[in-house]
């Protein structure tokens, strides 16, 4: 009987030309050891990275994506890209988390032109990492069904999502500290949860209802949500004409 394989997670990395390309062009020079688990495509700057590509990295089967950029005051660009780059990468963990991902799949980091050893350091520890939470979906407890169903929801609503960040979530900080506090704090939570957390949770029940007419408790099953919340949300996109109670089959369907 065969030993069962080892799970060897799957990474795409984002890496900004000036920087972070540099170190991992340095890092192959000087030959530092580090695991094949990552693909890299170069950027001009991290902060050109957008969620997009992010949720199109997952949804391709990668189990956790890597911005590398220059460190903060470093940038090569007047409007300091990295700054963005840090700004999306924490709305891009609320997000996953708030689908139910684990956040760790997402990891910015800097890394300046001569930290080759610096690089094979992260992608050894964020491989490690990923080892830990197993592969998308599976460490979740998902079956890849669910996980691209809640990635589409996403993706969905990401012109809402990027209106909403322009207007209420885009802030500059001199360190990564103040963005960290910020992201974390209650006003930003409750926040997230009243704009964008109701936005996914509808974006994930009309996905679910394509495929065919459902009852709020095979929806709340299939989401991993409650009745109560599912049933309120259900209520909201009735009143919205976004859906509508087939009287017949018991079960909810799109409008």
């Amino acid at each position: 009987m065969s030993a069962p394989q080892e799970f060897k997670p799957r990474i795409l990395g984002f890496l900004c030309n000036w920087c972070s390309y540099a170190g991992a062009d340095l890092c192959g020079v000087s030959r530092y050891q580090y695991p094949p688990s990552i693909k890299v495509i170069r950027v001009m700057c991290s902060g050109r990275v957008d969620l997009e590509f992010v949720l199109r990295a997952l949804s391709n089967g990668k189990d956790g994506v890597f911005v590398g950029g220059c460190w903060l005051g470093e940038c090569h660009y007047v409007t300091e890209g990295n700054y963005d780059a840090l700004s999306m990468m924490h709305l891009g963990k609320k997000l996953l988390e708030c689908a139910g991902l684990n956040p760790d799949r997402l990891r910015l980091e800097w890394v300046s032109a001569s930290e080759g050893n610096r690089y094979a350091e992260i992608v050894t520890d964020f491989t490690a990492r990923l080892k830990e939470l197993g592969p998308l979906g599976a460490g979740e407890g998902m079956d890849k069904k669910t996980v691209n169903l809640k990635l589409e929801a996403i993706t969905r609503i990401l012109p809402y999502i990027k209106l909403v960040e322009r207007e209420k979530l885009r802030v500059r900080f001199a360190d990564k500290a103040g963005y960290e506090a910020f992201f974390s704090s209650d006003q930003l939570n409750s926040l997230f949860r009243e704009t964008i957390g109701e936005k996914l949770a509808i974006s994930q029940i009309m996905v679910l209802l394509q495929e065919r007419a459902l009852s709020t408790g095979e929806i709340a099953g299939s989401l991993g949500m409650s009745a109560s919340e599912v049933a309120k949300h259900l209520n909201t996109s009735a009143r919205a004409k976004l859906v509508r109670f087939d009287e017949q089959q018991k079960r909810f369907a799109l409008a």
